[in-house]
């Protein structure tokens, strides 16, 4: 059964896939960007199928988002805390990012993965500043 440590680190390597990533995600297992509900977008993705169009909608708009400078803070067999950076191209104008992120293992899935962010880089590349 895979630790949380070692899902982050597949989900990380699969940013690209959304399929393979999808597969990661309990029935139940979510992605959460709570910040985001501050610029009145959607903050909680459910479910692996659901999971799979976010990020392939994530990938139409900066193809090359990957992470990068992965770094593991926290970790335990069923939860792993950690910052990882995205330096891309979305919608063609730069995109830097910081990221934390908590993920929750059950039973060798992801039950959770709550990420935050630097909302300003997000309102630079949509427009809002």
């Amino acid at each position: 059964m895979k630790t949380a440590k070692e899902l982050l680190q597949i989900y990380h390597n699969n940013v690209q896939n959304p399929d393979e990533l999808s597969k990661l995600f309990a029935t139940d297992g979510a992605i959460e960007l709570p910040y985001l509900a501050s610029l009145g977008q959607s903050w909680r993705t459910e479910g692996p199928d659901n999971i799979r169009d976010m990020i392939s909608g994530l990938l139409t708009v900066a193809p090359e988002f990957k992470f990068i400078n992965i770094k593991f803070y926290i970790e335990t067999p069923d939860q792993v805390f950690a910052e990882y950076d995205v330096d891309c191209l979305w919608n063609g104008k730069p995109y830097k990012q910081t990221y934390m992120g908590r993920l929750v293992a059950e039973n060798g899935k992801i039950k959770l993965l709550r990420e935050g962010m630097n909302l300003h880089s997000v309102m630079k590349v949509a427009g809002l500043i």
